[in-house]
């Protein structure tokens, strides 16, 4: 049961990138998955989350009107569509299972970390 981030990169301030979570031993469309990011030195922090519905939530307005979350349960892979990227969103994004069904209490949360992907934002 695991979940792996990839799509990470180098990129262009005001750059794009789409990192993709994919599920492998279980079918995630039952659960609400979040991002997280760490950047060196710091806590992580909660990114956003989107729910088995769909139903998408986003951890400021800064980050609500750059990334998108969303999910392809057919292809049991949830992404994050990042727009106009900024070298403060240089970081390791994270993606976890934070529950079934709602993201009730995910910015909270203390699971298991997979390895994350590498997301750098320079010119």
């Amino acid at each position: 049961v695991q979940l792996q981030a990839s799509g990470g990169g180098l990129v262009q301030p005001g750059g794009s990138l789409r990192p993709s979570c994919v599920a492998s031993g279980f079918r995630l469309e039952d659960y609400a998955i979040a991002w997280f990011r760490q950047v060196s030195g710091k806590e992580r922090e909660w990114v956003s989350c989107i729910s088995s519905s769909g139903d998408p939530t986003y951890d400021s307005s800064s980050v609500e009107a750059r990334f998108t979350v969303s999910r392809d349960n057919a292809k049991n892979t949830v992404y994050l569509q990042m727009n106009s990227l900024e070298p403060d969103d240089t970081a390791i994004y994270y993606c976890v299972v934070v529950g079934p069904y709602h993201c009730g209490g995910a910015s909270s949360y203390t699971g298991r970390w997979g390895q994350g992907t590498q997301v750098t934002v320079s010119s």
